[in-house]
């Protein structure tokens, strides 16, 4: 039985990492060649400032933009991008209508640039819901990168705890597994790989925050979306801590010869 759950524990490892792979085709399903050819045409229409052709595609039930497109027009910088790249896609359907929200990343020689449009198609006719521009310091893949240097005392006890408490957790559930105990060993086994509550912070900005109706296994968990921040998250080990308190207790006695 104890192989049989390392085997599970680096099965499911690798599944994590192959989910992460993957981010970028799922990415691309949430955004067809066409719709993202029609939204980086309205933004190529905002960069030469033709902006009565965006007025005209603009859904009705937004008001007057045209200051706002001038305003986001004097952000992007001059010349032609020298790379851009899908980084956000959200679908919406409803009955009579769909939705698609996409974020292109451009580089202007080394400017950076985050472009996001909205287009809602509805009885055959494709409106802009959505429109906006927000430069960036540099590409969202060098701001979340995962880095140790100038973070805050509670970024590094996470990142310790999110080590420490995996390694716990295993640690127990083997003494579990090898341990003859007076009842049912299963109950303890689900008990010591459930963490309870959770403490996450956010490694790119150390934005936290805390929820105590949340489990997660081994009482740790990191994941980052594509071109998104790193999270970690911690939770009590209550279940490993509670079964060392009482294994003598909780052991069967020993038959003698």
């Amino acid at each position: 039985m104890k192989s049989s759950l390392l085997r599970q524990f680096v099965v499911s490892a690798l599944l994590l990492v192959l989910a992460g792979c993957n981010q970028a085709d799922l990415l691309q399903k949430f955004a067809s060649p066409e719709d993202q050819a029609v939204a980086r045409g309205y933004i190529d229409l905002l960069r030469r400032q033709r902006f009565e052709d965006i007025e005209k595609a603009t859904d009705p039930s937004i008001g007057g933009i045209h200051n706002a497109l001038v305003n986001m027009a004097t952000l992007i910088p001059p010349g032609e991008p020298t790379s851009v790249t899908l980084v956000g896609a959200h679908q919406m359907n409803m009955a009579d209508s769909s939705t698609v929200n996409l974020t292109f990343e451009y580089c202007f020689s080394g400017r950076w640039l985050l472009a996001n449009v909205a287009v809602k198609k509805q009885g055959g006719k494709t409106t802009i819901v959505g429109f906006n521009v927000d430069p960036q310091p540099a590409s969202l893949e060098d701001q979340n990168k995962f880095s140790l240097s100038n973070k805050t005392q509670i970024q590094y006890l996470l990142l310790a705890l999110a080590i420490i408490l995996p390694l716990l957790t295993l640690c127990v559930l083997v003494v579990c597994v090898r341990t003859k105990l007076r009842g049912r060993k299963w109950p303890w086994v689900l008990f010591i790989i459930f963490g309870f509550g959770k403490f996450a912070v956010n490694w790119t900005t150390g934005q936290w925050a805390f929820a105590p109706l949340s489990f997660q296994l081994f009482s740790a968990s990191a994941f980052a979306p594509l071109y998104g921040p790193w999270t970690l998250a911690v939770s009590v080990p209550l279940g490993a801590i509670t079964f060392l308190l009482l294994r003598r207790r909780l052991s069967a006695p020993a038959l003698e010869s």
